[in-house]
C-alpha cells in the first residue's frame, strides 16, 4: 500500500498559483543562448577588415597590383590563342569585374571612414575634457599664486625690518639729550652719581 501513495503523489500536478509545469529556472546562472535562425557576426571585426581594405585600396601597391593584372587580362585577351581567350575585345568581363570590386570598395571605404569619423569625435571629446581641465588647474594656480602675492606683501621682510630698526635707532638718537639713550635709566644713574658722590 504505501508504494501505491507514493505513486499517487508523483502523478499529482502541482498546487498553486505559482506552481506549474515549467521547469524551474535558476536565478544564479545566465540563461544559455537562443538558438537563431540568422547567424550572429561581430560588427566590430567587420568594421576592422572593412578598414584593412580601405587601408589597402589606398596605398600604391594596390594600384601598381591593379594596373598590372588590367595589363596582363588585356594582353592575354589579345595576344592569346582564340580558344584560350576568356574576354574579347570590349572586355565585358573586365569592366564586370572593375565594377564589382568598385561597388565593395567606395561602402568598405565608407564604413571605414565613419568609424574613423567616431574614433575621431570620441578623441575630440577626451581633448576637450582635458583641455577643461587644463583650463581650470591653471586657474586654481593663477589665484594661489595671486594670494601668495598678496600674503607676501603683507609679511615682514628682512629688509623692512632692517629699515624700521635703523628708523627706531635714528629716532631714539634724535630724542638723546646726553643723559644717554633711554631718558629713564639716564635720571637713574645721575641719581646714583649723587649718592655715590656724597
Amino acid at each position: 500500500m504505501v508504494p501505491e501513495r507514493e505513486s499517487a503523489r508523483a502523478e499529482r500536478a502541482p498546487a498553486g498559483a505559482t506552481a506549474s509545469g515549467r521547469p524551474r529556472v535558476r536565478l544564479d546562472q545566465p540563461r544559455p543562448p537562443r538558438r537563431r535562425i540568422v547567424p550572429e557576426w561581430d560588427p566590430e571585426a567587420f568594421g576592422r577588415l572593412s578598414e584593412r581594405v580601405a587601408r589597402f585600396i589606398g596605398t600604391g601597391r594596390f594600384l601598381v597590383w591593379m594596373t598590372v593584372v588590367i595589363i596582363v587580362w588585356v594582353l592575354w585577351n589579345i595576344s592569346a590563342p582564340r580558344d584560350l581567350r576568356f574576354d574579347e575585345y570590349p572586355f565585358i568581363f573586365l569592366t564586370l569585374a572593375l565594377s564589382l570590386q568598385a561597388s565593395y570598395a567606395a561602402p568598405l571605404i565608407l564604413l571605414a571612414q565613419n568609424r574613423q569619423d567616431d574614433r575621431d569625435r570620441v578623441n575630440l571629446e577626451q581633448d576637450r575634457k582635458q583641455n577643461e581641465r587644463s583650463i581650470a588647474d591653471t586657474e586654481y594656480l593663477t589665484r594661489e599664486i595671486a594670494a601668495l602675492r598678496i600674503g607676501l606683501g603683507e609679511v615682514a621682510t628682512r629688509d623692512w625690518i632692517r629699515s624700521e630698526l635703523q628708523d627706531m635707532a635714528k629716532e631714539l638718537e634724535g630724542r638723546h639729550d646726553g643723559h644717554g639713550v633711554f631718558p629713564a635709566v639716564a635720571a637713574e644713574r645721575s641719581r646714583r652719581r649723587d649718592v655715590d658722590d656724597r
